[in-house]
């Protein structure tokens, strides 16, 4: 038996809900209910290297092969990343669509207007009681247009920009909030961000998504960790609170004075824990603020009560970070607004 986990996307303006697991991290990772409890969502060693086919489709400016090779070269991204053990491997086109319940992974463009302006999802099945992954599958929507040029394409999404993002996904990653828009009419514009997997798209033409940040990095290797990212990184951890309370959902971020790097987390428990880990070892400067550059529903499922009404407040002092270890607990006090 399996059962459908929730689909997670990257949008233009709007994107789809994604549900976490229980765990208190520096990122939000993906998990899914099943009968002795929450896991979380992640390929395992044996199943290795993912494999995934490609549905043989052309769109408007972008070839079946021209999408399997953007695909690849975005896998490899995340493959990548020293401190993270992960491979897939493709294993070949198919007539098959993406969201079909056939126990194989695929990946293919769609036409699906009635998603509005989200440009892309992913979709996971899992065995509903042990939680292994079945299958997973993304969906790039072709009611949008789309680009591999190699340096991006005015009027036109880059192809393995979106599909960065959407691997991460099918990787286990949820989204980050490293991030900054405005809003306007009809949604938000991008600023700028520190993570491909924040949750709104970077406008046409952009390809900044092809490279991962520390957060994304910081991400991957957590769920599929070497043994040197265990031993070489370290963490920090406490709690967000106002008035003694703790508050659920609030971005925290580390930022490390000798590299400038910055890796976002949030509070998870019920007493505003946190813990944002990955963290190369040195020292750091954390701050709290309010989930309020994107929508909640873009990190939390809709009946999640998440608490945007308090100002921004940073730890009174620098944080050190050992390797191998963690800071000791730390308490950030916000005020209400």
């Amino acid at each position: 038996m399996s059962l459908p986990a929730p689909r997670v996307g990257i949008a233009l303006l709007i994107v789809l809900a994604i549900t976490i697991g229980s765990d208190v991290d520096a990122y939000l990772k993906l998990g899914q209910q099943i009968s002795t409890g929450v896991v979380q969502v992640k390929w395992t060693p044996g199943q290795m290297p993912i494999r995934y086919r490609v549905t043989n489709r052309d769109v408007s400016g972008v070839t079946a092969m021209q999408l399997q090779a953007a695909l690849d070269r975005a896998f490899s991204t995340w493959g990548g990343v020293p401190t993270a053990s992960l491979s897939a491997q493709f294993d070949g086109f198919t007539g098959a669509e993406p969201g079909a319940s056939d126990n194989v992974s695929v990946i293919g463009f769609q036409s699906r207007p009635d998603l509005g302006r989200v440009l892309g999802t992913t979709s996971f099945r899992l065995n509903n009681t042990t939680g292994l992954m079945i299958e997973s599958d993304i969906l790039l929507n072709s009611a949008e247009s789309w680009s591999v040029a190699a340096n991006g394409e005015p009027s036109r999404f880059d192809v393995e920009s979106i599909a960065v993002h959407e691997i991460g996904h099918l990787l286990g990653l949820g989204h980050s909030a490293l991030g900054e828009t405005e809003q306007q009419p009809g949604g938000r514009r991008v600023l700028g961000k520190r993570a491909v997997m924040f949750p709104i798209a970077y406008p046409p033409g952009n390809i900044e998504d092809r490279t991962l940040k520390s957060d994304d990095i910081a991400g991957i290797s957590d769920v599929y960790p070497t043994a040197a990212f265990t031993s070489d990184t370290g963490a920090i951890s406490g709690r967000v609170t106002r008035s003694g309370s703790g508050i659920f959902g609030a971005h925290v971020m580390a930022f490390n004075l000798d590299t400038g790097t910055v890796t976002g987390g949030f509070s998870l428990g019920a007493t505003g824990e946190f813990v944002v880990a990955g963290l190369v070892p040195g020292l750091y400067v954390v701050r709290a603020e309010p989930l309020d550059d994107a929508d909640v529903g873009s990190f939390f499922d809709d009946e999640t009560i998440v608490p945007i009404d308090f100002r921004p407040a940073y730890f009174e002092k620098l944080v050190a970070v050992p390797a191998g270890g963690s800071s000791g607990a730390i308490e950030i006090r916000v005020q209400s607004k």
